[in-house]
């Protein structure tokens, strides 16, 4: 960790980083532990170069998808990004197919790599994108674009995600982790903390609501931070034209859960 910034790292070179049951445990087991650990502001998802994540391991050859296992869930992680209280940041810095893509689209913001290549493959394979890619992606580019992604299997590349509206900026290979790191570093030390949390759990609740009810949402979130250090801290910083020293805490506020976004798909049902 530095400046606050966690980096979690798909970590199987020798398979591209293929995604497998044990690795959607693990990165669950990591986005919560960070979730409760108010010394981290923001988190880095990447991958070891050169793929972000090539897809599903398909080692088991014909059985890869005809064998679920015990309690299968088509979530990928049991715990999703956007539960995370902190912003998760996909740093696609190479190949991203299947469940790789559908876990970045999981992020809070992207950037990706532009020769890489990506694509929700799952109807070309006999399954359905997965990790709530049905979610996800309406609410990312559109009904339309959302519809070519997944009931084609198309493969697109880095510019192409971008004008499509699937990334925020899209650079070269090896330059991309490192801009997706200042862009953390930047959130994590001149935004608060408790104001990123409560902003990221009405984005990723809005379309559940009407105006009034996202309304009635803002509101709350003013008097519970105008009661806080912090946005008397946010105004003495910036008119002492000094960095902000925040206080406040993501864990202040309830973990996200189906009480808080009873509309958001939830894991493991």
């Amino acid at each position: 960790m530095s400046d606050g910034v966690a980096t979690v790292t798909l970590h199987r070179p020798d398979r591209r980083n293929a995604f497998t049951r044990a690795m959607g445990v693990e990165l669950s087991h990591v986005y919560r532990r960070y979730d409760l650990d108010d010394g981290i502001r923001a988190i880095v998802l990447t991958g070891t170069p050169p793929a972000f994540c090539a897809g599903a391991d398909l080692g088991a050859g014909d059985r890869t998808f005809s064998d679920p296992g015990e309690n299968f869930t088509a979530a990928g992680t049991s715990m999703p990004a956007w539960q995370v209280r902190k912003p998760v940041i996909a740093a696609v810095n190479g190949h991203a197919l299947g469940i790789g893509l559908t876990l970045a689209l999981q992020c809070d913001l992207c950037i990706m790599a532009a020769d890489a290549k990506y694509g929700v493959l799952q109807v070309r394979r006999g399954m359905v994108g997965d990790a709530y890619s049905h979610w996800t992606l309406p609410r990312l580019i559109g009904m339309s674009r959302a519809a070519y992604l997944l009931l084609t299997g198309a493969t697109i590349d880095g510019r192409r995600a971008y004008e499509m509206g699937l990334c925020l900026q899209v650079l070269p290979a090896d330059e991309v982790l490192d801009a997706t790191l200042t862009l953390a570093r930047d959130i994590a030390v001149n935004t608060a903390p408790v104001s990123v949390a409560a902003s990221k759990r009405m984005l990723w609740s809005s379309f559940e609501h009407d105006p009034a009810g996202i309304g009635v949402q803002e509101t709350d979130a003013h008097l519970i931070l105008m009661g806080a250090r912090d946005a008397r801290e946010g105004v003495r910083a910036y008119l002492e034209r000094r960095p902000p020293h925040w206080t406040g805490k993501p864990g202040e506020l309830p973990p996200f859960t189906p009480a808080a976004n009873d509309a958001a798909p939830q894991p493991d049902r």
